[in-house]
């Protein structure tokens, strides 16, 4: 971390209180029924996600830090994700709601105290703002759990403040953007808060011209491709893709259900019309290719969708600057008139909305509004070296997951920024994912 760019004492403690406040808002309402899921690959039981965040803080932060002991007994053995398999989970002897709510409060009043007792230095600053995060991709977990288990909508106090979703409209926003080429820094530079180890560092790449899609594709877009046999026609598909589809038997994307002649769209547990306008959301890497594959059409690379969200037209035109941005927009803090993040919404909009936010070559919701998958395998870059303490961070996940950028409705803006790389296995589509298009040549 940056000394000079550590957030101080009181800005971690406000974050903290503000992810923690995020954290017990998603479970709140829900039964003690509902807090015991059935055994999916997707999802963790919610008392074990809950233990699990706590022990976050706990490991990697106050034991770090000098603490002697976990503040729950056996909490290594319950909640340390690399040493216990996720289908064990649902066997272990885990405490009940108000132990594990306790255990919450315990890390919470330490981590308080340290940040009460004096001005953290920058690497005890690194440490509370990467609990601070893994907090906050917890929330988001948390939420897409909900919504695939059919759930209600989580009660957020934000949301409540913000007009619904219906009437948040802008409607669609066809055509490309022209993006010069040139050679781009990728990846990020040592001047942010936090920057994980999978994004350094920035390095040059050469990246030709392209045209990339202002907005990424949307419901009515996609409902095309299912109405045209899409899932039925095998010469749009990779071998991979195929035998997916095949042994899942997808016919349309997760959370759709055929209304006469349209489609309906489960959001949390309620059906409504699929908003034509909104993204397409929920599919896989797959299913984002074989749309390519029949739009003649095809996913921007990482460098690709970086560059056509940072960086900024050469002065006199004929390529690209050497400065590169933070956001889409600039380096000004997100804000909700620039994205759709932080829940703000409880869901999708228009693809068309938030102007204020677009990049400098006009590409829209780069940021927010849901996740894009990029035609890129999740790599390290050049001269990766493994960070500590959180060694398993990136390093166990190398090779065989794609890389996804932007961020979704529910990723907090302290998390979102142009070089953050998420990054899923190519099937997954129970996650806030949608995809942009780019043209097969200039």
């Amino acid at each position: 971390m940056n000394e000079h760019h550590a957030p101080p004492a009181s800005r971690l403690h406000a974050w903290l209180l503000d992810a923690r406040e995020r954290t017990l808002e998603l479970v709140a309402d829900l039964t003690d029924d509902q807090l015991t899921v059935p055994l999916m690959e997707v999802v963790n039981p919610f008392r074990w996600e809950l233990g699990h965040v706590a022990f976050f803080y706990d490991i990697f932060l106050l034991r770090v830090l000098g603490s002697d002991a976990f503040l729950l007994d056996g909490a290594e053995n319950l909640y340390d994700s690399f040493k216990v398999d996720h289908d064990d989970r649902w066997g272990l002897p885990l405490p009940s709601r108000e132990e594990t709510l306790a255990y919450l409060r315990r890390v919470q009043e330490s981590v308080v105290s340290r940040l009460e007792a004096r001005e953290p230095d920058s690497r005890e600053s690194y440490l509370h703002l990467l609990s601070i995060l893994h907090e906050d991709m917890h929330g988001e977990a948390f939420t897409y759990m909900r919504q695939t288990l059919e759930y209600p909508q989580p009660q957020i106090a934000i949301a409540s403040s913000r007009p619904g979703l219906e009437r948040v409209g802008s409607g669609p926003l066809e055509g490309d953007a022209e993006i010069p080429g040139g050679t781009f820094r990728l990846g990020a530079s040592p001047n942010a808060p936090l920057v994980f180890d999978n994004e350094k560092w920035a390095h040059p790449v050469k990246v030709d011209a392209f045209r990339m899609a202002r907005a990424p594709v949307t419901n009515a877009q996609f409902a095309e491709f299912v109405e045209d046999r899409g899932y039925q026609r095998r010469e749009l598909w990779s071998h991979q893709g195929w035998r997916w589809r095949e042994k899942s038997g997808t016919q349309h994307p997760a959370d759709w259900v055929r209304a006469g002649t349209g489609w309906m769209r489960r959001h949390f547990d309620r059906l409504g019309p699929a908003e034509p306008h909104a993204p397409v959301v929920h599919v896989s890497w797959y299913e984002a290719e074989a749309y390519c594959n029949w739009a003649g059409r095809r996913l921007p690379t990482e460098a690709e969708w970086e560059l056509a969200a940072s960086a900024e037209p050469a002065p006199g035109g004929g390529g690209i600057a050497a400065r590169k941005r933070r956001y889409p927009w600039g380096d000004a803090l997100p804000s909700p008139e620039r994205a759709n993040l932080d829940s703000q919404f409880l869901g999708c909009v228009d693809v068309g909305a938030f102007a204020s936010g677009d990049s400098a070559f006009g590409c829209r919701q780069m940021l927010g509004n849901v996740w894009e998958w990029t035609a890129s395998a999740f790599y390290p870059f050049p001269g990766y070296v493994v960070d500590t303490p959180y060694r398993e961070y990136s390093a166990p996940w190398f090779g065989y997951r794609k890389v996804l950028k932007g961020g979704a409705w529910a990723t907090r803006s302290r998390l979102a920024n142009n070089t953050y790389r998420n990054f899923f296995q190519p099937y997954r589509r129970d996650i806030f994912a949608g995809f942009r298009t780019c043209a097969l040549a200039c």
